[in-house]
């Protein structure tokens, strides 16, 4: 037996707000909108796909009273696959999103940024391919995933959970 990771939640004031950010910022699309809830993704979710293997989870932004009150616990890193890092957070900025300091120093290679609603999120390296970078200085993405922290040991390949 196995669960699958499907939707991310984000409790906020304005699930309309939010949902047109993230499309503008991710390339997702709505799939689902009612009253205080709107869902947005990469792809349409289906039974079917979701049992056969893990997909993209879908972005559920859904209406709640309260504010956001301290630091999240949780928050999303992004890469831009098509400019630079630098370019990205331009991007992102006049699209509403604003830089944030969560204590994360200044010697960092990412950019901690906040969305309309102040819910962090991360910007870190570029994905656009450069030819101004020498191959031994491109990361070699076959050997994991992206990060800019330590990998928990229950998290690295080969490793029992």
């Amino acid at each position: 037996m196995t669960s699958r990771f499907t939707e991310l939640v984000v409790d906020c004031h304005d699930p309309e707000l939010l949902a047109v950010f993230w499309c503008e910022v991710l390339d997702f699309t709505v799939l689902d909108r009612s009253e205080g809830k709107v869902e947005i993704g990469s792809w349409e979710p289906t039974v079917e796909a979701i049992r056969a293997g893990q997909m993209p989870p879908t972005m559920v932004f859904i209406r709640v009273p309260e504010g956001k009150t301290v630091k999240n616990r949780l928050h999303l890193d992004v890469s831009p696959v098509d400019v630079s890092t630098e370019d990205e957070v331009t991007r992102l900025l006049g699209l509403g999103a604003t830089t944030t300091d969560v204590g994360q120093g200044a010697a960092r290679s990412w950019v901690v940024m906040a969305d309309p609603e102040g819910n962090e999120f991360d910007v870190v390296r570029t994905l656009a391919p450069s030819t101004h970078v020498t191959p031994s200085a491109q990361p070699d993405l076959r050997t994991g995933p992206i990060t800019h922290g330590p990998t928990p040991s229950s998290c690295r390949p080969g490793t029992a959970r």
